[in-house]
């Protein structure tokens, strides 16, 4: 670890070092892989699944699977998951045809060489390449607000410059096949970031809604019941469940850790002011590798950073808060109160990234600082008005609870590569 430490304290100090280090890496693995991959008869009925570099089961690649395994169409294919901890998810291998491998491995290795199908929510490293007569499905993880690879005009990324985080962005668009993409908005975005039509790749895009969104509207009341069991908020009376997810910051990391998260949140003033009525459930992004001790503030706090997949959290929630993290696009599906608690809104705005849309469009107010987040949470409106009505039909149009079952039309039984 501490070897780690100084090798990251130095790419971070010196760029030529960094793209040195990264390149003879991914040079190395990524012959390693083609060795496999060229001698490996391709399997189409073999689908390889993950979501965020194996970090969790979510999102829409697990929407999709999901929607595979009531499909008889797929009773004689095999789905492979890979996971950072395998050991986590080996209650996936009681359903049919699944297998669990751990992410980055020999094994790991194997199956994306036979793999007919790669489908995961986030870029795949680098040094895998698939063959021609395989399918690499991006579904990326979300509406883009803050702006994203060849968008960036400036960028304070203490891990990349704005040209390293454009190259990883061009290695991306030459390996997917398709793009998942929830609205027109979204889709033109996803064109320009990933600068498909440079590549000739602007048709590779499935604009179908969110799998990962159909179960906003399928999920019962017990499903709902079950989920605040399991996140131990079953037992809260008749207080409202306040949902706090912001996103993460390009600036704060630390060497052989990750990405940070500094909260700048008094919790102390906000139980103060909340708790009679409220609870908070807090989830960190998931790039953010530092823990958070909230025990001082148990009854109150419940962190579930740690549940896989956001969907929970949404549902058992009353309103969210966050600042930039695409979450709101989804949430607002469930049409219930949103709050933008942007403290650093310039600098984020200004240095950091960059938004694609005005905030004048969000779906509730931006507020600053602690007093005016307190006021925006106990006046917050229950029934959705017109500009936030007007937000889910330009944004959440095609999220209806049957992406999944589209996407997977779109992806196997219609003549698409054409």
């Amino acid at each position: 670890m501490k070897i780690k430490k100084i090798i990251m304290d130095i790419a971070k100090r010196n760029t030529t070092f960094r793209k040195f280090a990264r390149g003879a890496r991914d040079r190395f693995e990524r012959n390693k892989f083609v060795r496999i991959r060229d001698k490996t008869t391709t399997d189409n009925k073999l689908i390889y699944f993950q979501t965020f570099s194996g970090r969790s089961y979510g999102d829409s690649p697990k929407a999709i699977y999901k929607e595979m395994l009531k499909d008889d169409r797929f009773s004689d294919y095999c789905f492979v998951w890979s996971f950072l901890e395998p050991e986590k998810y080996s209650f996936l291998e009681n359903n049919r045809n699944t297998k669990v491998i751990s992410s980055k491995s020999e094994e790991e290795r194997k199956y994306l060489a036979r793999a007919g199908y790669w489908i995961s929510n986030y870029r795949m490293l680098d040094y895998y390449w698939p063959k021609k007569d395989q399918i690499y499905v991006q579904c990326w993880h979300g509406t883009p607000l803050k702006r994203l690879g060849y968008d960036l005009v400036k960028s304070d990324n203490v891990m990349n410059s704005i040209e390293e985080i454009r190259e990883k962005y061009r290695t991306d668009t030459e390996r997917f096949t398709y793009f998942l993409s929830p609205s027109a908005y979204a889709s033109d975005k996803f064109i320009s970031a990933w600068n498909m039509k440079a590549a000739g790749k602007e048709n590779a895009i499935i604009e179908e809604g969110y799998p990962r969104n159909d179960e906003l509207y399928t999920a019962t009341e017990d499903d709902i019941k079950a989920l605040k069991r399991e996140m131990g908020i079953d037992d809260i009376g008749n207080k409202k469940v306040i949902l706090y997810a912001p996103t993460w910051r390009d600036n704060q990391h630390v060497s052989g850790v990750g990405y940070t998260y500094q909260l700048n949140v008094d919790f102390d003033y906000l139980r103060e002011k909340l708790s009679d009525d409220y609870i908070i459930l807090f989830r960190a992004h998931y790039l953010v590798a530092n823990n958070f001790d909230f025990e001082k503030y148990k009854g109150f706090v419940y962190n579930v950073s740690d549940h896989d997949d956001v969907n929970g959290a949404f549902l058992v929630s009353d309103m969210l808060v966050t600042d930039y993290s695409s979450v709101f696009f989804d949430y607002a599906n469930l049409r219930r109160p949103e709050i933008f608690y942007m403290y650093d809104m310039e600098e984020y705005r200004d240095s950091l990234r960059g938004f694609y849309i005005s905030t004048d469009e969000l779906p509730g107010p931006i507020v600053k600082n602690e007093s005016a987040l307190v006021d925006a949470i106990k006046s917050a409106k229950t029934t959705p008005d017109a500009k936030y009505e007007a937000f889910v039909k330009k944004y959440d149009y095609k999220d209806d609870g049957h992406a999944a079952e589209r996407v997977i039309e779109k992806l196997f039984f219609e003549d698409s590569r054409e």
